[in-house]
């Protein structure tokens, strides 16, 4: 296979050239899936008819101008996708086709990408571990390990080279905590820069990109968030005015021009105030070492790099925790109301109670969220540009079957080793994960950065620099 494997950026530069065709793409990407995805799960369902999508692609007159012209996607069992049923994880849920893509999906179609699959996750994308009623994903570092959650499959899937991209959303870390499981890039954008989902969890949740490379992460948000000059932000660190060659975008106004270059070797250099905090959390969640040692890794990196590195050695506060496991609770609750409770998961059944019960005694973290929202994440943040942590506290659990179990066991897991993203849904502001080095277990390990509102170029601009430094690597049995 030729192009199975390669960035989306190489893809849709030879489809617009003429040097492959849509359909030859999404073929051998679909290939792959049926190659691979027999020991991932990472696919609830593979769309066989996106060899007519990438046909109808190839023949658009506008192929000369779509950023992600014949590149393969997938996207989150969560989200509309016209024609298909959106599941969500749960066999509860309706199976009438959706009358119409969401518009992060119509935004991917627009741009030229050819939906190749909808992604498996955990039952109404409660919990970060990738089981459901319809399989298990696993991790294709570890077929043993979860591929994290809930955009398990997703993740998935880019890691094993089954797509140069996938769509996802993160409510309380459910992006990048299976990034990080699996050794790709994910990026939570700040409220309001991307449409969330329709069950976006009063604010919380965000629609985001995966992918193998800075470059592509920042094409793909650029195509979300309908803002072509992110695209390019990676290359700096900030958002960068359209250059000229030759064709419009297909957002901009007919006196604009964009397309999206091949990027060099690598981006141009900026300076930043980075604080790193290898031991965030509060007193009783302890991280791994190795986990604290790639944040200083980060942080040196970085530091060569050209930027103003300082340590951050305040703990986040005792009561952001129990506040952000309230609120992740009460929305389990809303999100599982109107299903037959009979039919759910045993999991989701403990986790809505447990939420119905705080819900019920006005614990439901609202004050917290107000309070860390409004003051006290910047006030903790202090005057950094951005701030790296650690994505995960300790290596992923096992593969199994969790759904079946009961709450208590549910909700230490999750809290044990990804208790580290929470906080920054609470108060709605941009992180990224990267991967960094590989741990003793030989999992990846992958860090979070964090940036106030409006920093996404920023954290683009840090993942690229971080890459060409640390550069990404495939899992073992899934390398072209």
């Amino acid at each position: 296979m030729l192009w199975a494997g390669r960035s989306a950026i190489e893809i849709a530069t030879a489809v617009r050239r003429g040097d492959v065709t849509a359909t030859t793409v999404v073929e051998e990407h679909l290939h792959a899936i049926s190659e691979r995805d027999s020991r991932v799960g990472a696919f609830r369902r593979v769309r066989e008819q996106a060899v007519e999508e990438a046909q109808a692609v190839q023949k658009r007159r506008d192929l000369a101008e779509l950023p992600l012209a014949g590149v393969p996607v997938a996207v989150k069992d969560n989200l509309e996708v016209a024609g298909e049923a959106t599941r969500g994880g749960s066999a509860v849920t309706a199976d009438a086709p959706a009358p119409e893509d969401h518009v992060t999906v119509a935004r991917l179609r627009a741009a030229g990408a050819v939906v190749v699959g909808l992604t498996n996750l955990p039952e109404l994308g409660l919990v970060a571990l990738g089981d459901s009623a319809y399989g298990i994903v696993r991790n294709p570092w570890n077929l043993a390990r979860t591929a994290g959650g809930s955009s398990s499959g997703s993740a998935a899937a880019v890691a094993a080279g089954m797509v140069p991209l996938a769509l996802g959303n993160d409510g309380m870390g459910s992006l990048r905590i299976p990034a990080a499981c699996c050794g790709v890039l994910a990026v939570k954008p700040g409220t309001g820069l991307v449409p969330p989902p329709t069950d976006h969890w009063d604010g919380l949740t965000e629609n985001g990109p995966l992918a193998t490379t800075a470059s592509d992460l920042a094409l793909a948000l650029s195509v979300l968030a309908a803002d072509p000059a992110l695209a390019e932000s990676w290359r700096g660190g900030r958002r960068v005015e359209p250059r000229p060659p030759m064709l419009r975008s297909v957002w901009a106004d007919d006196d604009e021009i964009w397309e999206p270059q091949p990027p060099p070797d690598s981006p141009e250099p900026f300076d930043l105030r980075v604080a790193y905090a290898p031991q965030p959390l509060p007193v009783g969640l302890p991280v791994d070492r190795e986990f604290q040692a790639a944040v200083r890794g980060a942080a040196e990196t970085l530091r060569q790099a050209g930027h103003t590195v300082v340590e951050h050695r305040d703990r986040l506060p005792a009561w952001l925790g129990p506040a952000t496991i309230a609120t992740w609770l009460t929305r389990a609750a809303a999100s599982a109301d109107g299903l037959d409770r009979r039919r759910l998961e045993r999991r989701t059944r403990g986790l809505a109670r447990a939420g119905r019960v705080l819900a019920a005694l006005k614990l439901d973290g609202v004050r917290g969220r107000e309070r860390w929202s409004g003051y006290g994440a910047d006030q903790w943040f202090g005057d950094a540009d951005v701030l790296i942590t650690p994505a995960l506290a300790a290596v992923p659990p096992k593969a199994e079957r969790w759904g079946e179990r009961g709450f208590v066991r549910n909700a230490l897991a999750n809290l044990r080793y990804a208790p580290a993203t929470g906080p920054w849904n609470m108060c709605g502001w941009p992180a990224i994960t990267v991967p960094l080095a590989t741990h003793s277990t030989a999992l990846p390990i992958g860090v979070q950065i964090v940036a106030p509102p409006g920093g996404e170029p920023h954290l683009l601009g840090l993942a690229a620099q971080l890459q060409a430094a640390h550069p990404p690597v495939r899992p073992p049995g899934f390398a072209f």
